[in-house]
């Protein structure tokens, strides 16, 4: 079967799902409930392609595919924004009360966040993408540790508006950050389309992308970039959902089975949607909001992982 046979065949299933997800039971009432489905569904559909793009450009340029963009530190970077927020300021404050407010200043601050970062660690010239990778760990869990420090000693009552931010939930997302969201998402892509066929390139490996005349390292340094601003679009627009991405990428690795990033994008674009659209359905529909999407998503990314690396480690 050809891929683009698959692509067709993922996109009829996405649209299934899609349509499931907003016409199921709504015995009459599209005023109310199909706007307010339809901005969830815009949503899923646009944090899942941000997370998938970042991720399979990101696994490209470290040449890893149990690696994610999180990897960087910016979901515990997030994470401790938002607890040092209520901490200091209190749930009353307007960068908690707006969340538009919320919003920009989340993205002004892990973008700068990861720009400061690579500009200090690539400031030197060829500086090895693991060493960032390497940094990018050690800050994730210095971040992690301060927002346990501050989970303990912050108030009960204020500790449960953190903890609406420690877990993605698609139930109250702001329908203006969604389109805020979709411009900046779609203003990614049309920078980053140009590179596609680079990517196809550097994915042979670094001397062999310089011999065939790809500026690497140039091309690195903005597909790092790139995938900050996806990642924390996505974040600060629904929450942090650590093994999504991982497992739509190899999904779309194992399905498609070539090295062209625009199939493979395209691919994992459609396999998030279809996993979180159908996901928050069964959450809505068979667990009846008992949990959230984020747990089950993390909870199968985390055995995913593990079989990635007990593959891994048998195939060395």
């Amino acid at each position: 079967m050809r891929n683009s046979t698959k692509l067709i065949i993922l996109s009829a299933f996405a649209a299934a799902a899609c349509a499931l997800y907003l016409f199921q039971g709504l015995n009459g009432s599209f005023d109310y409930a199909l706007p307010r489905r339809g901005i969830k569904v815009l949503a899923m559909a646009i944090t899942g392609v941000a997370i998938a793009y970042s991720t399979v450009v990101f696994q490209t340029i470290t040449h890893n595919r149990i690696l994610t963009p999180s990897i960087m530190g910016l979901d515990s970077l997030y994470l401790l924004l938002q607890t040092v927020i209520i901490f200091f300021l209190g749930s009353t404050h307007i960068t908690v009360v707006n969340q538009h407010v919320n919003f920009v200043l989340s993205i002004l601050i892990m973008f700068f966040f990861a720009l400061i970062l690579h500009q200090f660690l690539f400031r030197r010239g060829n500086q090895p993408i693991y060493f960032l990778l390497l940094v990018g760990i050690i800050l994730g869990t210095f971040f992690g540790s301060i927002t346990t420090f501050f989970q303990v000693l912050i108030d009960p009552n204020e500790f449960l508006q953190v903890q609406d931010k420690m877990f993605a939930s698609f139930n109250n997302v702001n329908g203006d950050l969604v389109w805020w969201a979709v411009g900046i998402v779609l203003l990614t892509f049309v920078f980053g389309w140009k590179w596609f066929n680079d990517l196809d390139v550097l994915s042979l490996g670094r001397d062999t992308a310089i011999n065939l005349g790809v500026p690497y390292d140039r091309i690195v340094r903005l597909m790092l970039i790139i995938s900050a601003v996806l990642i924390a679009v996505s974040t600060a627009l629904v929450g942090p959902i650590t093994f999504f991405g991982l497992i739509v990428a190899n999904l779309s690795y194992q399905f498609f089975k070539t090295y062209k990033h625009k199939v493979l994008i395209a691919g994992a674009s459609v396999m998030s949607i279809i996993a979180l659209v159908g996901g928050q359905w069964v959450v809505e529909r068979v667990f009846t909001f008992s949990t959230t999407l984020s747990v089950i998503i993390n909870f199968v990314g985390g055995i995913y992982f593990i079989y990635l690396l007990l593959r891994e480690s048998r195939s060395t």
